[in-house]
């Protein structure tokens, strides 16, 4: 019982501090973290459908996806546009 409230813990956390970092690399990380916190839950209480589930898109896809994004609209340092 201890375990699942300690790791909705953790997911209310990184929620929050991927909101509220200001760095989108270090954001996405936390809320990866997160992810893999809701995904144990899920585990937990008996679902592993729901867990594998959030696991591979939650966790894999999504955070894939942004970093990606990130990776190229992210300004490259020492380069100029004129």
């Amino acid at each position: 019982m201890w375990i699942e409230a300690l790791l909705l813990l953790i997911v209310a956390l990184c929620a929050c501090l991927a909101v509220v970092i200001e760095d989108l690399l270090t954001a996405v990380i936390v809320l990866g973290i997160g992810s893999a916190a809701l995904s144990a839950v899920f585990f937990l209480l008996g679902s592993p459908y729901a867990g594998a589930f959030e696991l591979s898109v939650g966790v894999g896809l999504v955070s894939v996806l942004l970093i990606s994004a990130i990776s190229l609209i992210a300004p490259e340092e020492g380069r100029s546009d004129e």
